[in-house]
């Protein structure tokens, strides 16, 4: 019988916020993904970036400032370096978790590029901030280079890039061959790197993709039973922060749809997560999505715990 696959998509607290924090939550989360493969399940991991993306950005124009020598790197260079160190302490931490098992299956990181459309209207509204903060003249001199900026009362300005969405996975067949071969992939790092296709060139794009809707892509693309999206809550909410938050265990497709009309789910958080896993099931049969903490992957996966959308 065929081994059942899941997509395991791990938030910012899965990886902590530097190296030495990224190093010891890698201990941990590595523990709960051999949980899952311990227990027969094919694994694809995607991370989280946003952190990780912004020190590589800062410390790369930093470097150009005070070393004319050096160039600043664009974004889609940053987003790669951060798929690579990420995916590094991510795969030795698994096989180290695995080895200790007795377990023995090769763990590799895919250096994913993510295709965006370039009319997409985020081009046009970007959203997501990066880097340090900056002072008004710093500021002047990134919209003069033609990036936006945003100010951030009290702190400063703050560079922000475009958010679009994922059209297509570049390196998909190199992962769908990895987890056909029974092993351990991580792919798609922060969204994956957004690129756009110039007819035989693929051209780096100054944006970032939002994890989870690369997450929900990937997972439809490697035709995965389960998407497993691990945040900072044990259940997707509705009224968030009121006095009337009321979780939710268990939520058909429609149900997710009408809670989004009603805008129940906050634009920059929860609302990709619940989004991806929408189009996720409504792409094949039989397919479930979980919304969790990432200590409760393991119960949730029993329907013990989180939210589970159907």
């Amino acid at each position: 019988m065929a081994k059942k696959r899941i997509v395991m998509a791990l938030g910012h607290l899965a990886l902590g916020t530097n190296l030495p924090e990224q190093q010891a939550a890698v201990v941990k989360t590595a523990k709960i993904i051999a949980n899952f493969i311990q227990s027969g399940w094919q694994v694809a991991v995607v991370h989280s970036n946003a952190p990780q993306v912004g020190m590589i950005h800062t410390a790369m124009n930093e470097l150009s400032k005070n070393h004319p020598e050096y160039t600043p790197a664009p974004m889609s260079v940053c987003s790669a370096m951060s798929q690579g160190y990420v995916g590094y302490d991510l795969q030795r931490g698994i096989r180290s978790e695995l080895l200790r098992r007795g377990i023995y299956k090769p763990v590799s990181t895919v250096l994913t590029q993510v295709a965006v459309d370039p009319y997409d209207e985020s081009f046009y509204n970007p959203i997501k901030k990066v880097g340090r903060f900056m002072t008004r003249e710093e500021a002047d001199r990134e919209e003069a280079k033609g990036n936006y900026v945003c100010e951030v009362p009290g702190k400063g300005w703050q560079r922000i890039v475009s958010a679009p969405k994922p059209v297509s996975i570049i390196e998909i067949d190199a992962v769908r061959a990895l987890l056909d071969a029974d092993q351990i992939v991580i792919a798609c790092g922060g969204g994956g790197i957004p690129v756009m296709e110039q007819g035989a060139n693929l051209k780096g794009a100054s944006a970032v993709i939002e994890k989870d809707l690369a997450s929900g892509l990937l997972a439809k693309e490697v035709d995965a039973d389960v998407l497993m999206i691990l945040t900072s809550v044990d259940n997707v909410t509705l009224n968030y922060g009121t006095p009337d938050e009321k979780p939710i265990k268990r939520m058909t497709v429609e149900e997710a749809e009408d809670y989004i009309r009603q805008g129940h789910f906050e634009f920059a958080s929860m609302l990709p997560k619940v989004e991806a896993s929408i189009d996720f099931i409504k792409a094949g049969k039989g397919r479930c999505a979980i919304i969790t903490a990432l200590e409760k992957a393991m119960d949730a996966i029993e329907d013990h715990a989180g939210t589970v959308i159907r």
